[in-house]
């Protein structure tokens, strides 16, 4: 598409940015939409945050992927109107947040499916009211309870609020990745810490061969990908129906496996592990899976516990974005990747990871990063994760366990409710989705502990279980609430099974908050979806 000379492609890491002027953004919104759109209209969405803007040589740029992005949130708005009817509070879509704002500080620490933004759980704890939220449930120095608390969102946006919080899990690592976040880090024995372990990287990188491998092989990338595969030349082409691109993609990299392992050959590199019988030994290759080993014995020798808990989540999302997939199926595994290959999502040429050099140097600093925003943002409150069965789970003798000077809070003034996010039935497998996690750390896994994983599906049986096991919950909770709870459980429910849990539990629904999903992370994002956030109190 024809969009005026002021047209710059801007490669950031593996990303893609179609720089345009505000003249070059108005012609090619204007011919996406099939309406005029002019400059002004671009301005605008510059002016409120919708996109950003761009400076190169003093002259400001837009992003077309952005411009794009934001159109196509538009258009979804509209099409969950038709399907959902009027009824959805579209305050609660967040689409004005930025992806930036909704993974703010810690909450994009690691990786996690299935969490709520944090912008949902401030809208119902923070003291404002507007045409749907028409009183204020929580207040500063209340205790908020998240009986799934999965990786913490509830705890953190509690801790800004001025609140304390408690969450369980059943999942040890989902309780790591929480403390992690919430605790006050000394930071700079962290910065100390990840500088002497990465420098301890480089000195057992020196003495193989990977690192020289990937550099060769990344050059020789670097050429075939300009000549056969040159950007944005490419995608135009394909779009325009010149080039059939699975036909193309596959013949070239075929092409290009000779170039790969001539290099494998030079290099004298192994590939695959001996054993492919674990989860690490089938999806790691073996030049991280030594450099992983490494870093995770390194680990283990640190004395301060808080320091070697922050740097097992780095390694953990380190792992996560080394193991041996194409880029497409990072979210979701289907076979593993040991040669070069043609990656639709970049368009090019691609490789899996042969060191984990790069994205333990990026995470450390993200990470670091991150843990200082919120520090700046943290109250004085107390926010504890207990790693346990929340059916069954003795609230307060865990909290005392923990921390006794919460403990006689909680025992004064007892929780004043409830925000979460219960899991839904038959969509995730909250171990498995850390399951490198789990072998890396040593971790017990109670997957047979989890309400409505994946692997039970969503037939009878498994509803039933389901509503048996949230009630179970709600029941042990109550013992630990004040008498004019409020409690509020965000759900997806399509099986109609939250009825039948509020009266199980002596709890009656008293209000409904139906909200669009139009910023998903997992698979399917175009599929419409909805969730409702049911608001109980004690049923009379």
């Amino acid at each position: 598409m024809a969009i005026g000379k002021e047209q710059i492609s801007e490669l950031i890491g593996d990303q893609i940015r179609e720089l345009v002027d505000l003249k070059g953004a108005s012609i090619w919104a204007s011919q996406y939409l099939n309406r005029k759109v002019t400059i002004s209209n671009i301005s605008y969405l510059i002016q409120y945050g919708r996109i950003n803007k761009y400076g190169i040589n003093g002259n400001l740029m837009i992003d077309l992927n952005e411009l794009k992005s934001y159109y196509d949130s538009i258009a979804k708005e509209k099409k969950l109107k038709k399907i959902f009817g009027d009824d959805l509070n579209w305050h609660l879509s967040f689409v004005e947040y930025t992806e930036a704002e909704r993974t703010k500080h810690v909450h994009r620490l690691h990786p996690y499916k299935g969490k709520f933004i944090p912008q949902l759980v401030e809208y119902f704890l923070d003291s404002h009211t507007d045409e749907f939220k028409s009183e204020i449930y929580f207040h500063k120095s209340d205790i908020v309870l998240d009986p799934f608390c999965g990786s913490g969102t509830t705890l953190l946006q509690a801790n800004e609020l001025g609140m304390h919080a408690i969450g369980i899990d059943v999942s040890t690592f989902n309780t790591l990745i929480t403390e992690v976040k919430v605790k006050n880090h000394d930071l700079k024995l962290i910065a100390k810490e990840i500088n002497e372990l990465t420098s301890k990287l480089y000195d057992f990188d020196n003495m193989r061969n990977n690192l020289a491998f990937e550099q060769n092989l990344l050059s020789e990338l670097a050429k075939f990908n300009s000549k056969y595969f040159p950007s944005p030349e490419f995608k135009k082409k394909i779009n325009r129906g010149e080039i059939n691109e699975e036909r193309y993609g596959k013949e070239k990299g075929k092409e290009f496996l000779s170039v790969y392992y001539s290099l494998v050959e030079k290099y004298q590199l192994k590939i695959k592990q001996d054993k492919d019988d674990t989860f690490l030994g089938k999806w790691l290759l073996e030049p991280v899976r030594e450099e992983i080993d490494f870093l995770s014995d390194e680990i283990k020798k640190i004395s301060d516990n808080d320091v070697r808990n922050v740097l097992a989540i780095i390694l953990s999302r380190t792992v996560r974005s080394c193991r041996a997939t194409t880029h497409a199926d990072l979210a979701t595994l289907k076979e593993p990747v040991t040669t070069t290959y043609y990656c639709k999502k970049h368009g090019k040429i691609c490789k899996p990871i042969f060191s984990v050099k790069n994205w333990w140097e990026f995470y450390t600093k993200d990470t670091l990063k991150r843990l200082y925003e919120f520090s700046k943002l943290r109250t004085d409150t107390f926010q504890i994760a207990l790693t346990g069965d929340a059916r069954m789970i003795n609230i307060y003798d865990e909290v005392d366990k923990k921390e006794k000077a919460f403990a006689e809070i909680l025992l004064k003034q007892k929780i004043k409710g409830i925000f979460t996010s219960p899991p839904y039935v038959g969509l995730i497998d909250y171990h498995e989705q850390h399951a490198y996690a789990y072998e890396l750390f040593g971790f017990e896994r109670r997957d047979e502990l989890e309400i409505g994983p994946l692997f039970k599906g969503h037939n009878g049986e498994a509803k039933s279980s389901y509503v048996k096991g949230i009630t179970e919950v709600l029941r042990n909770c109550k013992k630990y609430l004040q008498s004019d709870y409020d409690v509020f459980l965000v759900a997806n429910d399509k099986f109609n099974l939250y009825p039948k849990i509020a009266g199980l539990a002596n709890m009656k629904i008293v209000n409904q908050f139906k909200r669009p999903v139009l910023n998903r992370v997992e698979k399917d994002r175009d599929t419409a979806y909805s969730e409702t956030i049911f608001h109980l109190k004690e049923r009379q």
